[in-house]
């Protein structure tokens, strides 16, 4: 089971990268947030603070990953290429 699908890359998305060092991603539906967190941290190499979820009513869910203060989420937007 992929956890993480995709990053989102809408404009409130991308301005939420620098003004709170968030990444959204779209994840599969039974995941937990720590799940979530773990997956993340494995995949890029970086410490997760938070994780927040939203279930939307179009049937996928959003996570909102808040990176500790020492690691961008600017940087791994790069790498996704989001910006």
């Amino acid at each position: 089971m992929a956890i993480l699908k995709y990053p989102l890359a809408t404009e409130k998305a991308v301005s939420i990268i620098d003004q709170k060092n968030t990444i959204i991603y779209v994840v599969d539906m039974r995941a937990s947030r720590t799940t979530i967190k773990n997956e993340f941290e494995k995949t890029f190499n970086v410490k997760v603070k938070r994780v927040n979820t939203v279930n939307m009513p179009t049937n996928y869910k959003k996570a909102y990953i808040q990176l500790q203060p020492q690691y961008k989420a600017g940087d791994i937007a790069v790498k996704l290429k989001l910006v």
